[in-house]
């Protein structure tokens, strides 16, 4: 039965082995079966440009990838806040589609279905808003990759460390999607399944909106305890931990 898979927040580094061993087996198990396989961001913990790709961990991923596309299954990503600088070589190095934030299809069982990484609904966090502005803009890009990757790095590693920090300080209501904003994305969408990441807060949520029934499907991250994926075929979508 042709089916997709949804999965997000994995957060891959060298320091958590244990958790790329999970990733691995997922690719070689459930995704070779799978005729496509979504990732809704922030598949690395910290990515600092395609010309970072010949790293050891890095490499590893990317033939991990490579792999799976070589087999069959069809590969597709979008941005996350840690890994916005996924690029055009990283792509084509593991067979990968780069799908634009948010993006509609429609899946096995005809529904209509938005994908997005979530960030840009948490709109009640305005500081992060006003950080994911300045570093998804063209300009800034443009201006971090003239840096040595070692200096990106730092960069990085200061963002993180101030984004760990800051969320201590920030109510886990700011720091969720904000219903309004989900509300005028599915209203501006005619009505879509929605399926995305970020929150770090697996459930599936429905919403009656002007006669319309929408589903939100919200993806679990992965750690070297837990993990998993939405999986949708012709009978519809269901989470599936591991």
């Amino acid at each position: 039965m042709s089916h997709s898979l949804f999965i997000a927040d994995l957060h891959l580094s060298p320091s958590s082995p244990k958790l790329f061993q999970k990733f691995q087996n997922f690719l070689e198990g459930p995704a070779r079966e799978a005729t496509a396989l979504y990732i809704l961001g922030d598949l690395f913990e910290i990515w600092v440009g395609d010309d970072d790709i010949p790293s050891p961990f890095n490499q590893k991923v990317v033939n991990a990838l490579a792999a799976l596309t070589q087999q069959g299954t069809q590969l597709f990503y979008l941005h996350g806040n840690r890994d916005f600088l996924l690029g055009n070589k990283f792509a084509k190095a593991c067979g990968a589609t780069h799908l634009t934030d948010p993006t509609i299809l429609i899946l096995e069982d005809g529904v209509r279905t938005l994908l997005t990484h979530g960030d840009q609904l948490c709109t009640e966090d305005e500081a992060y808003q006003a950080w994911r502005k300045q570093v998804r803009s063209v300009t800034w890009q443009r201006k971090v990759m003239t840096l040595p990757i070692e200096e990106r790095y730092k960069i990085a590693q200061e963002a993180t460390t101030m984004s760990t920090q800051a969320k201590k300080k920030k109510t886990l209501a700011i720091m969720d999607v904000t219903l309004q904003a989900v509300i005028e994305l599915l209203r501006k969408n005619d009505y879509p399944r929605l399926i995305h990441g970020h929150t770090h807060r697996p459930a599936r949520h429905t919403y009656r909106l002007d006669d319309n029934t929408c589903e939100r499907w919200v993806l679990t991250d992965w750690n070297s305890r837990k993990g998993g994926y939405v999986r949708c075929d012709e009978n519809g979508c269901q989470a599936i931990p591991f």
